[in-house]
């Protein structure tokens, strides 16, 4: 999901987590005095989305994540192809991504409220967060605003940073590290899979040539594997889907955990989580407790995620329209 030379989170006890130049910082209700109606109103949106469409959730934390993991979370994946410049959201493993309508909409009621004051950067990761907790009319994790907008957005720099779903636990711990996660964040992320669906291509080669003799991947339950064959021939219809986590791809939940246990994990890169002592250990931890427990590893691991790379201060900008760089 880009390297950088510097990811520093500290002073998270106060609510407080240093960014950009050092000079500034996110911090809990950035647009208090500035936009105080802001989150209310982004929140309010979300939430009348997500009750007409309960997959929203799955779309927005997976639009936040690849905008993270490229440049860091400065909403660069929003932004459209121009001229010979492919834009990340037209690189193959983001041509898949939606929800941008959504985060337009609520860019525009946004800007009618305060113009040029509240960044698509922000907006992301505030939707993504009220997406996925309309479930509980709660929030789960607390976002930490003041990100100002990224210009640049390259399709090529997109193959090195987002992990493909054929990744294993080694190149997974890598890039995890490469952008200021640990392995327990690796595993903690990993849980959003418990929402969504994925098309048949992604994982199709477990099922029909995992090591290039028409075999199944070994570390896949049979059974499972032999529905998965049915639903999915081979060669896969681009349009297919299949849950992620099944029979409960609408919540979020731990019970991704448990499909990992059952080795059920729909990915190459879910099923390589079982293959580290302490990652297996974890998934363990996770599987047997109560959703809270996950809840609370999660809104941790989120915290810091979000926190990759931003943009504060002066740099960067806040873009008018989330699609296209300012004038």
């Amino acid at each position: 999901m880009r390297a950088f030379c510097v990811f520093l989170v500290c002073n998270l006890v106060l609510g407080l987590v240093r960014a950009g130049d050092g000079n500034y910082s996110l911090t809990k209700n950035f647009y208090k005095k500035v936009c105080p109606r802001a989150e209310r109103l982004i929140r309010d949106i979300t939430w009348k989305k997500t009750q007409a469409d309960p997959a929203l959730g799955a779309k927005l934390i997976r639009l936040q994540f690849h905008d993270c993991f490229l440049r860091g979370c400065d909403a660069s994946v929003l932004l459209d192809t121009v001229g010979n410049t492919t834009a990340e959201k037209d690189a193959g493993p983001n041509r898949s991504l939606l929800g941008f309508d959504v985060i337009d909409e609520i860019k525009t009621q946004v800007e009618k409220l305060c113009p040029n004051t509240v960044s698509c950067a922000d907006i992301l990761a505030l939707t993504a967060r009220d997406s996925v907790s309309f479930q509980y009319k709660k929030d789960l994790w607390d976002v930490y605003t003041g990100r100002r907008d990224g210009v640049v957005s390259l399709a090529s720099e997109v193959n090195s940073n987002i992990p493909p779903p054929s990744s294993n636990f080694t190149s997974l711990k890598q890039l995890f590290a490469s952008k200021g996660l640990n392995d327990v964040d690796l595993v903690v992320l990993s849980g959003a899979h418990t929402l969504g669906v994925a098309h048949c291509g992604a994982f199709s080669r477990r099922l029909f040539n995992f090591t290039g003799e028409g075999d199944v991947d070994p570390s896949l339950d049979p059974t499972y594997a032999a529905a998965l064959r049915a639903k999915c021939p081979n060669p896969p219809n681009p349009s297919t889907t299949v849950e992620m986590d099944p029979q409960s791809s609408l919540s979020f939940d731990n019970h991704y955990y448990n499909i990992l246990r059952q080795k059920e994990g729909l990915f190459v890169s879910d099923a390589a989580l079982l293959t580290d002592a302490s990652s297996a250990k974890l998934v363990e931890h996770l599987a047997t407790k109560k959703d809270h427990t996950f809840f609370a590893y999660f809104a941790k691991s989120m915290k810091k995620m979000a926190a990759i790379g931003v943009l504060t201060g002066e740099a960067g900008q806040i873009r008018k329209q989330c699609r296209v760089v300012n004038a």
